[in-house]
């Protein structure tokens, strides 16, 4: 409605279907009135952002349904279209994930060159917990486990297990056991997720979601 609008606002939309709502073949989607000249200048436009942002929400659908089994919940992350990410991690929401930070003002994320600048990963949780205070998450990214075993020790809120397999994984939740919220991220496919899913590990972060996700086919008919 939005881009329709920015090109005349007398174009009127009458959605047919809530967001998320799961569609079939050839189903009507929603109904533009409003002249002529005006729906053909916004139609692609508000094509493409439609095909985009359905093609994000079916593919987070289709991650959601591969750790049904589990308590895991599937997470975006920042890896998003220039001036587009509010509406991308909106259509993750639709199809059943959550958001990971929306900016670097969510949430302290400490990676690799962080912890390499302060020596440490103690070091640099201490330092980002005087700055930010008891109150802001802090997460810790490792890429083994005597990263992890240094992070539970340290105090992190969440770990992440960094581009680490299954079984690495399955050790590291064992290892946290509880003590921080874990997640695991690094190319994670369709395929791979159920297995990662079931170690316990809480969160699986997938960037392809919204950096690689195949828009709908959709068109507009008179």
């Amino acid at each position: 409605a939005i881009t329709c609008n920015l090109v005349d606002m007398s174009i009127t939309i009458d959605e047919k279907h809530p967001n998320g709502h799961a569609l079939e073949k050839d189903d009507l989607v929603a109904v533009l009135e409003g002249p002529l000249a005006s729906i053909f200048t916004a139609e692609r436009t508000f094509l493409n952002i439609i095909q985009r942002m359905s093609g994000i929400a079916t593919s987070t659908s289709d991650f959601v349904r591969a750790t049904h089994a589990t308590h895991c919940r599937i997470l975006c992350t920042r890896k998003t279209t220039p001036g587009l990410r509010a509406w991308e991690k909106q259509a993750v929401r639709h199809g059943g994930g959550i958001n990971h930070r929306f900016g670097l003002s969510d949430g302290v994320m400490l990676k690799d060159n962080h912890i390499a600048a302060h020596g440490s990963i103690t070091v640099a949780l201490a330092e980002a917990r005087k700055i930010y205070g008891p109150m802001v998450k802090i997460e810790v990214e490792c890429d083994h486990h005597d990263q992890v075993a240094e992070a539970v020790h340290a105090g992190a809120d969440v770990i992440m297990f960094d581009n680490m397999n299954v079984e690495q994984v399955a050790k590291a939740v064992l290892m946290v056991n509880g003590r921080a919220a874990t997640e695991a991220s690094g190319n994670m496919t369709l395929e791979m997720v159920p297995k990662f899913a079931a170690t316990g590990v809480d969160y699986i972060s997938v960037g392809r979601l919204t950096h690689s996700s195949p828009s709908i086919d959709l068109g507009l008919d008179l």
